[in-house]
């Protein structure tokens, strides 16, 4: 196998560095540019139709990250790491919300919205027929968000951890989600690891790629 080169060997790299971070150093922090390249990931992440149905809740405060172990099964992560990203899914795709995506296309394509209504029908054909399932599709589109943002802080060699550890009923209210459009579905602690984690030195664990890809 032709061992890879470049960009190649640099995502390569990046990938085989990249470890659930268990301990974060409280006292180092993302620089500015290095958040909005890391923001830039979540902004451009793909999703269904392009509709984004999420929001994505940026904590630094340092008095709301210490409140954040309690929803999170008291894990420290959100409370040590520099920047906590909470992906929240929206809870159903109304005609309002379809209608804003499509307004949002029209003026950045300089094209009439009435242009769009076949589009928004399609949506609105789609999440009809989801009936109370429309949250379990906005929260896979989550998950897109959460690949790209893992995979932009491994080239960036900032550190993260992925957590669905947290509770819903509990974050929410802290971050002014309950009763709005949106709950939270996942998390993502970001930061730099902390010399005394030991997870870091822990061997990457995976299948053979002849045991999970399927090539046909």
């Amino acid at each position: 196998m032709t061992e890879p080169t470049g960009p190649s060997l640099q995502l390569a790299d990046a990938l085989h560095w990249r470890y659930a971070t268990k301990q974060f150093d409280p006292l180092r922090t993302i620089s500015a540019a290095d958040w909005n390249q890391l923001q830039q990931a979540l902004l451009f992440s793909p999703s269904s139709y392009g509709l984004q149905p999420w929001k994505f809740v940026v904590v630094t405060s340092p008095a709301l990250k210490q409140q954040l172990p309690t929803a999170c099964w008291g894990q420290n992560q959100p409370r040590d790491c520099s920047h906590f990203v909470v992906l929240a899914a929206r809870r159903s795709v109304d005609a309002a919300f379809v209608q804003q995506y499509l307004q949002r296309i029209a003026d950045v394509r300089s094209v009439p919205v009435s242009t769009l209504d076949g589009l928004g029908a399609a949506i609105l054909g789609k999440t009809s027929r989801m009936g109370d399932q429309q949250l379990a599709w906005t929260a896979r589109q989550c998950y897109i968000a959460l690949g790209f943002l893992l995979q932009a802080a491994a080239v960036l060699r900032i550190d993260a951890c992925p957590m669905e550890g947290i509770q819903s009923d509990r974050l929410d209210p802290l971050l002014g989600l309950s009763g709005s459009d949106y709950t939270s579905v996942v998390a993502c602690a970001l930061g730099y690891r902390h010399a005394a984690d030991r997870a870091a030195l822990d061997a990457k664990v995976r299948f053979d790629a002849a045991d999970v890809v399927i090539s046909l």
